[in-house]
């Protein structure tokens, strides 16, 4: 499906799980670990189960704004947040994959439309677009 980009960027990795990451504007730069629970040591830095993680957190609260603002009567609060977990490991098919859980806390707003404001959200996230029909995704709304 064609996409009109309005935006790009690109990110450079050496190195692998234990090399470095940086975005080629150089506004990002990434020291990468590989978590104990892979086989790496652990420690200082970071891993793309991460990254993805919190991109996939703000991103959500983006599509969250989105839908609220095509509609008049939803007032997102300031305090929105997501919380998105991210796990890693083999498939029973072969190979490794992604486990995605989304908690959403939408705090003083009705239970019913802050459950439809995120079904919403995760129709025109272009993370969840990205994910759908290949992860499942697990949702869970908070107020």
């Amino acid at each position: 499906m064609p996409v009109n980009v309005l935006y790009e960027t690109s990110a450079v990795a050496t190195g692998g799980r234990d090399g470095t990451a940086k975005t080629k504007d150089g506004a990002l730069e990434l020291t990468l670990a590989t978590p104990k629970e892979l086989g790496g040591a652990g420690g200082e830095g970071n891993n793309p189960e991460q990254l993805f993680a919190a991109g996939y957190a703000a991103c959500f609260i983006g599509a969250m704004k989105f839908v609220a603002s095509q509609q008049s009567d939803i007032a997102l609060p300031a305090d929105v947040n997501v919380e998105s977990t991210v796990g890693i490991g083999p498939r029973s098919e072969g190979g490794f994959g992604l486990e995605i859980a989304l908690a959403v806390t939408v705090p003083g707003m009705d239970k019913a439309k802050a459950e439809e404001l995120v079904a919403a959200a995760h129709e025109v996230c272009p993370y969840s677009n990205a994910t759908r029909n290949n992860i499942d995704v697990k949702l869970s709304v908070t107020t």
